[in-house]
């Protein structure tokens, strides 16, 4: 878990002993099949370790673009966070983008998953 989202961690009562830090789970992303991104933006970008000119290259992040699957919870496309650029992953082959308020969309998709 990056840092900086420890303090939203602690307003939401999450135990910090279910939590995994980015070390112990970037090298697995790469046998994960699907990974459901809800919400980030920089703390997913792949611009942190592909561009050099991106205001964030070099800081940690989780490289769940190196998953089979990417599936990324957004309210809209264009909210650049704190780069000022589009996260590159919402563009990759392996990614797809669900629009939508994150709670609705995490129950349609709980409510698809258990109609199978």
């Amino acid at each position: 878990m990056p840092g900086q989202l420890n303090v939203l961690l602690a307003e939401a009562s999450v135990p910090y002993d279910i939590v995994f830090e980015m070390e112990e789970v970037n090298e697995d992303f790469e046998n994960v099949d699907v990974t459901l991104v809800i919400g980030a933006s920089d703390t997913v970008s792949s611009a942190a370790e592909d561009d050099p000119n991106c205001s964030i290259y070099g800081m940690p992040v989780l490289r769940v673009w190196k998953s089979g699957q990417v599936f990324v919870l957004k309210r809209t496309i264009g909210n650049t966070g704190y780069t000022g650029m589009e996260n590159p992953i919402l563009y990759k082959d392996n990614a797809e983008v669900l629009l939508g308020d994150a709670h609705d969309s995490c129950e349609a998709i709980r409510t698809a998953i258990n109609m199978n």
